[in-house]
């Protein structure tokens, strides 16, 4: 629109100029070298415009002329320049596709056709690292170190060349290197970051984790989780040489992150130790209600020494009403009532648990119960053999590992918070084995002599001798010690890692000796020995 404007504007003027030379005739005279050239104004006019115009065509052939050898090197330069890159682009695809013969061939043709720019050392290098020619790769990446724009490409290739060969210190020196030349790079700071987790120097994981917020790296949510993880860690070190400093660190933890029950558990039984059981309790039950943990559960049920099991019961009602009757809730009242020989306590807070398929825990519980309600009976037997086949109960897992205790870092990668409370996948556990009543009764039952067999003739002897004594009975203190040996090795059972996709094999049958008489149940105690003070 601009355009035309103008155009019609530049058309406007010559006309006016046109009309004003005619309306104004004139001669111009030209005297040069005895010739005398005589016109009008107007023609004069035209003939300039002419002479220029002839002046500029004869200026742009000679510059053309001139400017020929260097155009026809600039287009040989653009062209091979065009099939640099297409060979660039052909050999990304190979690379990305594997094809380790066209990614070298291509990598050969850009180098020559390119020579040493970044894209083509970082196609070299690239195309040696799907070949297997480590030296290769790293000799690429050592030349892009040549160069400033392509330095820190090049520290990163050398540091993940590093840590393929296993090379940790020079791995982390390329990060650290990295790091200086460009904070931003998070591969870097990543690499650092695990690096210093990984000599437990939690102090300077903490600065990492400040560095990387102030450039963004990090949001405020992950950040302040990773610095509370660090904390407890730095904490759980200390608390042997240092208890008031690891006191400090696990409360800034706690601050920072109230959920995080290593923290909360680690700052409950400190401050139990120094006395300070108000705000012990505080700590444990914030996390509490955020997350129910069996070790919550034991710092609060023994923040003060010495208390009695119905004091012990009472704290756990205390967490069941807190988590609003949690599963982990009933087995804290349900291990606490059977501390304290309240066996109808225990079962009425495990009944909800044994609707569906109860899982280790409460059968080991269930097996506990029966063995010191009645002494060791079929039942409790069931209960042990029940837990062998039951799903597992949330463990701390980490990139596949289940540990029974936290860790600041998991011990397959290193990342930082990499452990979660949670139960090992369904595809472990085995079909559940269900004892029927006759079958538990037989093994409530005494166990018979076996039978001897009669004469078969011809009989050589006179008489006939039996094939087995029978058994007497044993003594209850022997069925006991039988219980707690059923007991130990379902608990190593549970320890041991499970076999993907198999179960544990059902247990033989087995006769049992006869049952014990019950042992006596103990006296409740007196309501003088229960303790007037309160935690809370």
């Amino acid at each position: 629109m601009w355009r035309a404007l103008v155009f019609i504007g530049l058309l406007c003027v010559a006309a006016f100029g046109a009309v004003w030379l005619a309306d104004r005739p004139g001669t111009v005279l030209i005297t040069f070298g005895g010739y005398e050239i005589q016109m009008s104004m107007a023609v004069a006019a035209i003939a300039l415009a002419g002479l220029a115009l002839a002046l500029a065509l004869l200026w742009s052939l000679v510059t053309g002329l001139l400017q020929l050898p260097s155009r026809m090197t600039f287009a040989s330069r653009a062209r091979r320049r065009s099939r640099g890159y297409q060979a660039v682009s052909r050999g990304m695809v190979a690379v990305g596709a594997g094809d380790t013969i066209a990614a070298r061939r291509y990598a050969n043709e850009a180098e020559r056709l390119l020579g040493r720019e970044p894209l083509t050392l970082l196609l070299k290098a690239q195309a040696a690292q799907v070949s297997g020619n480590r030296e290769a790769a790293e000799a690429a990446f050592t030349q892009m170190m040549e160069e400033d724009e392509t330095r820190v490409l090049g520290l990163r290739g050398l540091f993940v060349e590093a840590r393929r060969r296993g090379d940790i210190p020079s791995a982390q020196q390329y990060a650290s290197e990295a790091v200086r030349l460009a904070p931003a790079a998070a591969w870097a700071s990543d690499a650092v970051l695990e690096a210093r987790c990984a000599d437990h120097d939690w102090r300077g994981a903490l600065e990492t984790v400040e560095r990387r917020t102030s450039l963004g790296l990090l949001d405020k949510a992950t950040a302040r989780r990773h610095r509370a993880v660090l904390l407890t860690a730095d904490a759980l070190e200390r608390v042997d040489h240092d208890p008031d400093g690891a006191l400090r660190s696990a409360q800034d933890a706690v601050k920072l992150a109230p959920d995080l029950v290593p923290a909360a558990a680690l700052a409950g039984r400190l401050l139990s130790r120094k006395g300070d059981l108000r705000r012990a309790a505080k700590v444990v039950e914030a996390a509490w209600r955020s997350q129910p943990h069996p070790d919550l559960a034991e710092v609060y049920l023994n923040l003060r020494p010495g208390d009695s099991g119905l004091d012990r019961l009472r704290r756990a009602d205390t967490l069941a009403r807190l988590s609003s009757h949690a599963p982990e809730g009933r087995l804290a009242v349900a291990r606490s009532a059977l501390e304290a020989r309240e066996f109808d306590r225990a079962r009425d807070a495990l009944e909800p648990l044994l609707q569906d398929r109860p899982t280790m825990r409460v059968c080991l519980i269930m097996s506990d119960l029966e063995q010191a309600e009645h002494g060791s009976t079929g039942k409790g037997r069931e209960w042990l053999a029940r837990a062998t086949r039951a799903p597992r109960d949330p463990a701390w897992i980490a990139d596949g590992v289940v540990s029974d205790h936290w860790a600041p870092i998991s011990p397959v990668t290193g990342r930082l918070d990499a452990f979660v409370w949670q139960a090992p996948p369904d595809v472990l556990i085995a079909p559940e084995l269900t004892l029927h009543d006759d079958v538990t009764a037989d093994l409530d039952d005494e166990p018979k002599p076996l039978p001897i067999p009669p004469a078969r003739e011809p009989v050589v002897t006179t008489s006939i001798e039996p094939i087995a004594e029978p058994v007497a009975p044993p003594s209850p203190a022997a069925s006991v010690d039988e219980h707690e040996v059923q007991v130990e090795a379902v608990r190593e059972v549970m320890n041991e890692p499970a076999k993907e996709g198999a179960g544990p094999p059902p247990p033989e049958p087995v006769v049992f000796p006869a049952t014990p008489p019950d042992v006596p149940k103990p006296e409740k105690e007196a309501a003088a020995r229960r303790s007037a003070f309160s935690v809370w």
